[in-house]
């Protein structure tokens, strides 16, 4: 794979750490507006690569790579991966995947028709403590109950508590803590249980209409999932699944999943796999695999979750009144 990243922000140095031991994927290309072009060349001789673009037609024309990642503002997630599939790249696209459902919709009908892949970078989704809950997941017996609580505080709610309103606080461009940070826990839960039946979304409004923090809460048959996210305050982050038989534990934020604890029947354990040197790492070595096999089936259902993903989120933020840029479009 050769990829091309789009963005200088701190998504796109924390992708370009956890790249650094993947041999698979070569970082061919780094893009950026024109007034981040200076950060932009940092980075590319900081981690050797070769192309450098302002112009995101240009990149599309010229580039080498065949790949894209997206790690822009939430808002500009649709519009770019839309038109590196027009131009026949595949897409890596950041969490949120789009800021609504029927926008997800159009990206994965038109990869399916372009013949491209498109994956979400969703840590927890590409992870052997995932794949470990959906192992043992069917000795829980009957579930009861499901709790998920992703919680951190921003460095940037200061300015905002100031009236300085930054990307992740500004509605207009799909922020907020439902989106930011509670878009893993919602990941979690509907890659284990699929579409909820209902759901709710209780949030703490800012002045400016965002969610600073909030629950969500997936009613599913027999059980009810909540997902708990804030930027404004800060806790130790947990997911828990409870059935009749058995619960499982991962007592870490969803963006960093590092261990499990496994109770069926009286026994417990601890599923503690090798960890990897960043936290993302893992995720780039399965979409070099997925790409690489050409794993279609992966791909699909990725896709699947992506967009039954954003159609919760959407309805969660709707039930609370939160509006987004794109909905008055």
């Amino acid at each position: 794979m050769k990829l091309a990243l789009l963005g200088t922000g701190k998504i796109v140095h924390q992708a370009l750490l956890a790249l650094l031991p993947v041999r698979e994927i070569e970082k061919t290309a780094v893009f950026a507006r024109p007034h981040s072009e200076e950060t932009a060349r940092a980075l590319a001789a900081e981690y050797g690569i070769k192309e450098v673009y302002t112009d995101y037609d240009e990149l599309l024309e010229k580039t080498e790579a065949d790949t894209v990642y997206v790690g822009l503002v939430n808002s500009a997630h649709y519009a770019y991966a839309k038109k590196a599939l027009l131009s026949g790249k595949h897409v890596i696209m950041e969490k949120p995947f789009t800021s609504t459902a029927s926008e997800a919709e159009e990206i994965c009908a038109l990869a399916r028709e372009r013949g491209r892949y498109v994956v979400e970078a969703v840590v927890c989704n590409y992870s052997s403590i995932m794949d470990k809950m959906r192992e043992v997941l069917p000795f829980l017996g009957r579930i009861r109950m499901v709790q998920a609580n992703y919680s951190q505080y921003s460095s940037r709610y200061g300015n905002y508590l100031k009236g300085i309103v930054e990307p992740c606080f500004d509605p207009a461009l799909s922020g907020g803590a439902l989106y930011d940070i509670n878009i893993y826990n919602l990941n979690l839960i509907i890659s284990l249980f699929g579409r909820p039946d209902e759901v709710r979304y209780f949030a703490n409004i800012g002045f400016n209409g965002v969610d600073l923090s909030g629950t969500a809460v997936l009613s599913y048959p027999g059980f009810v999932a909540t997902a708990a996210g804030a930027k404004d305050s800060d806790s130790p982050g947990f997911f828990t699944v409870q059935g009749e038989k058995g619960w499982i534990r991962m007592p870490d934020s969803p963006n960093a999943p590092r261990s499990l604890e496994i109770c069926i029947g009286k026994e417990i354990s601890l599923y503690k796999p090798e960890p990897f040197s960043h936290r993302m790492t893992e995720e780039f070595i399965r979409f070099a695999r997925i790409f690489s096999e050409q794993d279609r089936e992966a791909v699909q259902s990725g896709m699947e979750t992506s967009v039954t993903v954003l159609e919760t989120a959407e309805r969660a933020r709707r039930d609370a009144g939160i509006r987004f840029g794109v909905d008055s479009l």
